[in-house]
């Protein structure tokens, strides 16, 4: 990159640069940049440098690392209705995109004082953690943890395994419709265990979702705590 009175640090006119071209529509949703030597290269920068810029877009939603892949221009996110029957299902139906769910898993755990609070049991209940990685267009998207009452839900676990899906697991489980009580949004910085499993860097900004789900008595079913890339998610209140 020529030297000149331009003030601003290499790496940001870097990231700038690569933000205009993606603006401007040379680099469409979906696509593959070159990678970090080629790109160096081009700005005729250490691979340190382009790095700073890239994760400086990558933080602003305008390009995806993934671990492995390469520079991505990130897909258009998905519209989440966040109203009384939200679904990550029904939410892929309608916008006609491939959602999928992988790394599920089952784990035995007891009601800390903020979930029995939300779930109205005594603190130290059994209860039944669900987890699972959501893929949107073969992509990691987000991470779900999702509680249950152990002994209203006996076989919640095997249910969930087996669909990968809150809804239809419940179903198999006698609860045939359920309803949100309340969503809470929030920001934070990813971790390190999340960063790995949705192969992305450190330091990047996660949208929180916390929610309850009660059944058509409003007795409370599931306590749900979801973390979703911020390029990948857009929430919309109902």
């Amino acid at each position: 990159m020529a030297v000149d009175d331009d003030p601003r640090p290499l790496w940001r006119r870097i990231a700038d640069t690569l933000r205009a071209e993606v603006k401007a529509g040379d680099w469409k949703p979906g696509a593959r940049l070159p990678g970090e030597y080629a790109l160096a290269e081009r700005f005729g920068v250490n691979r340190h440098t382009l790095r700073q810029a890239i994760e400086h877009l990558e933080g602003q939603g305008v390009l995806r690392a993934e671990q492995g892949r390469g520079i991505f221009v990130p897909d258009p996110p998905l519209d989440y209705a966040l109203g009384k029957r939200a679904r990550f299902s029904e939410t892929i139906e309608r916008s006609r995109r491939v959602g999928a769910r992988d790394q599920v898993s089952v784990h035995n755990v007891r009601a800390t004082p903020e979930i029995a609070q939300a779930l109205s049991v005594p603190t130290e209940t059994p209860l039944l953690r669900l987890d699972a990685r959501a893929l949107v267009d073969g992509k990691p998207a987000g991470i779900g943890s999702h509680y249950f009452p152990a002994a209203r839900f006996p076989r919640l676990g095997d249910a969930w395994r087996a669909e990968r899906s809150v809804t239809a697991a419940l179903r198999r489980c006698g609860v045939n419709d359920y309803s949100r009580r309340w969503t809470r949004v929030s920001a934070a910085l990813i971790t390190a265990s999340d960063a790995r499993l949705l192969e992305v860097g450190r330091g990047r900004a996660v949208l929180v979702t916390e929610a309850i789900n009660i059944d058509p008595d409003g007795v409370p079913i599931e306590y749900g705590h979801s973390r979703w890339l911020s390029d990948a998610m857009t929430f919309v209140v109902e």
